[in-house]
């Protein structure tokens, strides 16, 4: 996807925990040690950042990486692998949703539209349809330039990549491209995606647009921090920001009140997880606070104790052909959720309920299987060990450095997060 699990990237969490547990059942407010800048929340880290308005990017960890560039080789290794990324995406043209040949049935070639994944053709029937579903098994087609899926995730990608190398290298020009991009998308009236995603994973013959599809737009998250991290370069104008935060604050009100964004949201697996991800982070950027609360404050009740199990599984997640990988691809959101909770003054890392359910245990529960694959008792296709070192880097912020062994940070977590010593 479009962060590191589906994508591209995840992003570094925010802050540690208060070191007293929280009681069964109740969240705690946060208490920070005296060397954390803390995430304020519809201002973000900007008060600690130089002005840098990010929600995920923390000024401790990105400050302390950029002064190890010269002498740490896993660092070293990373940001190589950065600048090759940054230099390639100066040469490529900014995508949009009018690069699509597939049109909406709106008629507006600026609605997005993307292929459910794991939807095909029946080859029993001449034209195909309806699609049946085969899960775990993607169909390339929704690969294509049929659709806005490889769009929206290249512009991510790119735009991801462009900001963390301005910020490390200090050259202005790709902070230019990253806003030509992020203009691009957004603003430019003749190519900005309208604020919805009603044609969303679309499953031909059967549905025009799925809620399921909301979870394409988590492409935008990252976005998001790296609006904040070329903030200095002034590449993008006060008014240009302006302009972003009320394109989201739109986008919020349609996953708020239109069908599509309601069925999301009442998802019982990870769909409804990714959905209080987005949400959470999209309300804080377009100053609307009081939307992120509510999330937050449902959220112990309305996720936890409804999709986590006192054991630490997901059972919902369990029945996949990947249950592994969805496993994780749920927990990712709930870390997500904390870090907008923390930005709130609202400690979800520690919280449990009175029968034991919590990010915690989870995460345990996930990690016990960390080099024994053959020991997982439900069907995997594919195991794929990175995605669970990049969530155990983010648990090590969290819980401690060392709460968690795991792998080398991949790209781009080597660059959001410090390694110490303990966690090598």
């Amino acid at each position: 996807m479009f962060r590191y699990l589906v994508p591209a990237l995840v992003l570094a969490p925010s802050l540690v925990v208060s070191p007293l547990r929280a009681a069964a059942g109740q969240p705690a407010n946060i208490s920070l040690s005296a060397d954390r800048q803390q995430c304020l929340g519809v201002d973000g880290y900007a008060a600690a950042f130089g002005g840098r308005r990010t929600f995920f990017l923390k000024p401790a960890e990105l400050t302390a990486i950029k002064a190890s560039l010269d002498r740490d080789p896993a660092v070293k290794a990373a940001y190589a692998e950065l600048i090759r990324r940054a230099d390639a995406a100066l040469g490529h043209r900014p995508g949009s949703v009018m690069d699509k040949t597939t049109i909406p049935l709106s008629g507006d070639r600026h609605d997005y539209i993307s292929l459910a994944p794991y939807w095909w053709p029946d080859p029993s029937k001449p034209d195909g349809l309806p699609y049946l579903r085969k899960d775990g098994e993607f169909n390339p087609k929704r690969d294509t330039q049929s659709f806005d899926r490889i769009a929206i995730g290249r512009m991510s990608d790119d735009v991801t990549a462009l900001s963390l190398a301005y910020y490390y290298s200090g050259e202005v020009r790709y902070a230019d491209k990253a806003a030509q991009m992020i203009r691009t998308w957004f603003l430019d009236p003749a190519t900005a995606m309208n604020p919805n995603a009603r044609f969303a994973q679309a499953v031909p013959g059967r549905e025009d647009g799925r809620a399921e599809g909301v979870l394409d737009t988590s492409a935008f998250q990252p976005v998001i921090d790296a609006i904040g991290l070329i903030e200095p370069s002034g590449k993008l104008t006060k008014s240009e920001q302006g302009q972003l935060e009320q394109w989201f604050g739109r986008y919020v009100d349609w996953m708020l009140k239109s069908p599509t964004g309601r069925q999301e949201e009442a998802a019982k697996n990870n769909h409804g997880i990714w959905f209080d991800s987005q949400i959470t982070q999209y309300a804080l950027f377009a100053r609307r606070p009081d939307i992120a609360r509510a999330v937050v404050a449902a959220f112990p009740k309305k996720r936890i104790a409804a999709q986590f199990d006192p054991s630490g599984k997901l059972p919902a997640e369990l029945t996949r052909t990947r249950s592994f990988h969805y496993s994780i691809f749920a927990l990712s959101p709930a870390f997500d959720v904390a870090e907008m909770a923390g930005c709130l003054g609202v400690d979800l890392w520690s919280y449990r309920d009175d029968q034991g359910r919590g990010l915690r245990k989870a995460t345990d529960f996930l990690a016990g299987f960390r080099g024994h694959a053959d020991q997982w008792p439900y069907k995997e296709l594919r195991w794929e060990p990175v995605e669970l070192d990049a969530l155990l880097v983010r648990a090590d912020w969290a819980w401690g450095p060392g709460a968690y062994p795991h792998g080398p940070a991949p790209y781009p977590l080597a660059l959001q997060y410090r390694i110490r010593a303990t966690d090598r």
